[in-house]
């Protein structure tokens, strides 16, 4: 055996992905089409956002790298819905993408267990019915125990602008030709999804003053391994097309290739390009842009809001229909890309494959949208590639524990037809779920693994602690006859203005995570006591084996979707879509009487 784990991809899932392996002591080996491409920021150079940056810090206290990487290198920070209850706010950062890249190069290089190469994966080794390794463009047959397929938008990929169309991955990078086929020989179920980048402009050629400004809130890291971030803060601008930037769009809309067939695969419902925007929203009036900064070393700004695949002539003249962008210098277009993606109800919720053992898959290949996507699955994938090696159990993150376990859950229950994007709005349990309480949740799983460092594991010790101390303080300190933790439920009540002098010696996180727990104690027992619900169908296990036909008197309907997803758990045969209420009722009593 050449080695113990394959990497299939340099990506954010992939990056995550050999991190995970080689930490848990496994030779792996990560096999990327170019080396400079690692951790590539080829959209939006941003981290974090509403449920992402949950899905960050979630990240990062299982023991992950993406929370680290963009800690070092933002150059812009906010909390977003900062007026809002504290389950739907987030953190968010611009990054400088060079930056981003380089450290997450440098990050692999020094990892210890684990080897770069270079190169394009175009079949799999089979040995038996599992995977055995890879075969590669340059005709190397490389085995391993385990493969983790992390392709992003290469496998097949194809970009479009205008009447431009080539075999691309990210302009001017090759697609990955060669495997989907071989997979699609082995059974997998592919389709096509699409995805856009907006065009790039000159800083210097634009009239900044025609433009609102947005500077960022102080810094503060997304990791729990830091206490403070010590990095530039550079401003973003806020622009808004126009009837005119609408005209030119609606005029050439038959040269674009999303409109005119070209482009077959389904793109991100809630990030449309604009051309998309103009044609689905006829009655607005403007849509709102946002001008960001693509590193402190370069005069490139990204149009955030501006994706499109209409033709550079046609993208030149709707930039420059918009103020502050009427001189802008186009220096990269924007462009489509569309490319193959896999099935995710063709895995199990380890995210190993179902047709073929020991491949894992994770990121885009999956459906999904989104560089923290991409990420928490490749997390996941790569602990159960080593929890496989270690001949254990998987690691399941449930929906009541992880907004990464809410991610999975939808993929491999209810696949998607199209790019999947995470939202607060899809976790039942959002204010269990808080980005402040993700260490809570889930660092003690990335010690129990081995994956949380000794450092990070002793300094969340030592946050519990506090915390508890912290409590303590606010229940036996008195404040007009209350006590001050009971003043704290109180509305408008503020924990530094309490005037207790014991709170001036604990740091600002462990107060703030106090207060909001305090604050909305009620909510989260009643979230508690309905999560304990789920729980429990959770903890009702449906063998691998189990014989569906056998049952009567569920529907049809219900016992196909059934035999598909072929559920591990009672809970999650109740989130597959079309399966009826009462045929899980069924199926609970059936999988007693078998126990019995």
């Amino acid at each position: 055996m050449d080695y113990d784990a394959i990497v299939i991809g340099g990506g954010h899932a992939g990056i995550e992905a050999c991190l995970a392996l080689s930490r848990e002591g496994f030779e792996t080996l990560l096999i990327t089409q170019s080396l400079d491409a690692i951790g590539r920021m080829s959209c939006n150079p941003s981290i974090g956002g509403l449920a992402k940056g949950n899905l960050v810090r979630e990240i990062d206290a299982l023991g992950g790298e993406m929370a680290h990487l963009i800690d070092s290198t933002m150059i812009q920070y906010r909390i977003l819905n900062r007026r809002r209850g504290p389950a739907v706010q987030a953190p968010r950062a611009q990054a400088d993408k060079f930056s981003y890249s380089r450290l997450a190069k440098e990050t692999l290089e020094r990892q210890p267990h684990l080897h770069l190469f270079m190169d394009t994966v175009t079949d799999l080794l089979i040995d038996g019915n599992a995977v055995a390794g890879v075969v590669t463009e340059r005709g190397w047959r490389i085995s391993a125990s385990v493969v983790v397929l992390t392709t992003g938008t290469f496998m097949d990929g194809r970009i479009f602008i205008g009447e431009y169309d080539a075999p691309f991955g990210r302009l001017g990078e090759s697609a990955a030709i060669g495997l989907g086929d071989s997979l699609r020989r082995l059974g997998f179920h592919t389709g096509r999804m699409k995805t856009g980048t907006p065009a790039r402009v000159l800083l210097s050629s634009l009239d900044l003053d025609e433009m609102e400004i947005q500077e960022g809130d102080i810094a503060e890291p997304f990791s729990f391994d830091s206490d403070r971030v010590d990095r530039p803060s550079l401003p973003c601008y806020v622009t808004y097309t126009n009837e005119e930037t609408h005209r030119i769009i609606r005029d050439n809309i038959s040269r674009s290739p999303l409109y005119g067939g070209k482009i077959v695969g389904r793109g991100p419902r809630y990030c449309p390009s604009i051309e998309d925007k103009v044609i689905r929203f006829p009655d607005r009036e403007r849509h709102q842009i946002f001008v960001e900064p693509e590193g402190t070393g370069s005069e490139e700004m990204y149009l955030n809001g501006l994706s499109s695949s209409l033709p550079e002539d046609v993208q030149r003249a709707f930039i420059h229909s918009i103020p502050g962008l009427r001189h802008a210098e186009v220096m990269r277009p924007a462009y489509a890309v569309e490319y193959d993606y896999l099935d995710p109800l063709d895995l199990y919720p380890t995210l190993e494959s179902k047709i073929l053992p020991s491949l894992f898959i994770a990121g885009q290949t999956n459906g999904t949208s989104g560089y923290e996507e991409a990420a928490a699955q490749g997390l996941m994938a790569g602990i159960n590639a080593a929890e496989r090696l270690k001949g254990n159990d998987g690691v399941v993150l449930s929906r009541t524990e992880a907004y990464i376990g809410v991610l999975i859950d939808d993929l491999v229950t209810k696949g998607t037809k199209e790019p999947y994007r995470m939202f607060t709005s899809r976790a039942e349990y959002r204010l269990s779920l808080r980005h402040d309480t993700a260490d809570e949740r889930l660092t003690p799983i990335g010690m129990r693994i081995g994956l949380a460092s000794q450092e990070k594991a002793e300094r969340f010790e030592r946050k519990k602690e506090e915390l508890e101390e912290v409590i303590s303080i606010l229940r036996s300190s008195r404040i007009a006859g209350k006590s001050a933790y009971d003043r704290l439920r109180e509305p408008g009540q503020d924990i530094r203005e309490l005037g207790i002098d014991a709170l001036s010696r604990y740091p600002e996180s462990v107060l703030s995570r106090a207060e909001l727990d305090i604050r909305y104690s009620g909510y989260l027992l009643r979230q508690e006591r309905e999560a304990e619900k789920t729980r429990r169908e959770e903890n009702m296990a449906i063998p691998a084996d189990f014989d569906y036909d056998s049952i009567d008197g569920i529907s049809s309907e219900s016992r196909e979707k059934l035999k598909a997803v072929r559920p591990m758990s009672l809970g999650q045969a109740g989130r597959i879509s079309g399966v009826r209420v009462s045929d899980i009722a069924v199926l609970a009593v059936a999988i007693r009487s078998r126990r019995g």
